[in-house]
């Protein structure tokens, strides 16, 4: 290889065309050089601009979106209850699959791709889960958090869940924000947004 770095995969010298970008073409790179092993475990040179570099996607962003977010769920009608009634989610459909034992409900606010959806998978026989330390939360947007909590606070109670942490200003912030456990312990957290 050269002295200058290549793009990955293209065999041809990166630039930095526009700043936070690494692109194939136009000329020698003029930037930080590393060695990083590749997918092979060879290593392979990289270049960065001195201006936030990013190498540049693999897929098109503007063709992707997020779809959905499976949870699995120990009771698949008291989850729909939940996400339906208290907060205010649409039921878009569901599938059976009894021979592969396990059901599928999919609710949003819109369907996907316009609107990303969460997907309740229950697993026949499985009422509940070790939920572990690397799930964070899921965000859903409010106009007023404090009138959605005070709204939906006796309806998560009855179906398992809670308002586990009251509306006040985010820890070092001023977004106001509240977090609401559904009936399996998934977080979700309420944020008040204008639009």
């Amino acid at each position: 290889m050269s002295r200058g770095a290549r793009a990955l995969g293209s065999g041809r010298p990166a630039a930095c065309s526009e700043p936070g970008r690494i692109r194939a073409g136009s000329g020698p790179a003029r930037r930080k050089q590393a060695r990083i092993a590749g997918p092979d475990r060879r290593h392979v040179a990289a270049t960065s601009c001195t201006t936030r570099a990013r190498v540049a996607p693999l897929h098109d962003n503007a063709a992707m979106r997020i779809l959905h977010t499976m949870l699995r769920v120990g009771d698949l009608q008291r989850s729909i209850r939940f996400y339906t009634e208290v907060l205010g989610m649409t039921l878009l459909h569901t599938t059976e699959r009894p021979e592969q034992k396990y059901d599928l409900a999919f609710l949003g606010y819109g369907r996907n791709p316009e609107h990303a959806e969460i997907e309740l998978t229950y697993n026949y026989g499985v009422t509940s889960y070790e939920l572990g330390g690397a799930f964070g939360h899921i965000a859903i947007g409010v106009p007023d958090v404090h009138a959605s909590c005070a709204a939906l606070r006796d309806k998560a109670a009855a179906l398992g869940g809670a308002v586990t942490r009251e509306p006040g200003p985010v820890q070092g912030g001023t977004t106001m924000i509240a977090f609401v456990t559904d009936p399996d312990g998934y977080k979700i957290e309420l944020i008040e947004r204008a639009d």
